[in-house]
């Protein structure tokens, strides 16, 4: 599946409101991977956005280990690991309070550019105009929604993962969310 393409602009969309409704009612807690329950509700209580999808993105160290699994690594991880990339995937607004978040959801790329993109993947747009997606994944598999890393490429990967939750805890604090 494709991760990533460059952010596009936002344009009209009459149905965002309907969308925004069927998507929250939709929506349910557990199905979210708990690291991030508390992004995901916080997002959900500003009205000019919604959740499309998300992963806290998980480090598979073991063969018979849950995909699922949201355990940290073990700091003294020592062989290859798998990992299923973070990203949290949203529907905007096309208003003053959309755009803004757009602007700010599109500079966390700065926290570490080798490894965090924000974009417009395809498949969402296609599925949904204004549709942005934020993912932690080292740059050589961007495009990729797993890929094999190295011990020390897999703790940087991490790192940054929970770099970029904390910001978006914070940027959502500032917008008054939970």
């Amino acid at each position: 599946m494709e991760t990533f393409a460059p952010a596009r602009d936002l344009v009209a969309d009459p149905g965002f409101a309907r969308a925004r409704r069927r998507a929250l009612a939709a929506l349910d807690p557990v199905e979210i991977d708990a690291p991030i329950r508390d992004v995901v509700a916080a997002f959900a209580a500003l009205p000019h956005v919604f959740t499309l999808q998300c992963c806290c993105g998980h480090f598979l160290v073991d063969p018979g280990q849950d995909p699922h699994d949201c355990a940290p690594l073990p700091p003294c991880v020592s062989g290859p690991v798998t990992y299923r990339i973070a990203y949290l995937a949203l529907c905007l607004e096309n208003g003053p309070r959309g755009r803004a978040l757009l602007a700010s959801l599109a500079r966390l790329p700065a926290i570490d550019p080798d490894y965090v993109q924000f974009g417009s993947p395809t498949w969402f747009w296609d599925r949904r105009p204004n549709s942005y997606a934020l993912q932690v994944e080292p740059a050589a598999h961007m495009t990729q929604d797993e890929a094999v890393l190295s011990p020390a490429e897999a703790l940087r990967t991490q790192a940054v993962r929970d770099r970029i939750f904390a910001e978006l805890r914070a940027l959502l604090a500032d917008a008054g969310g939970p």
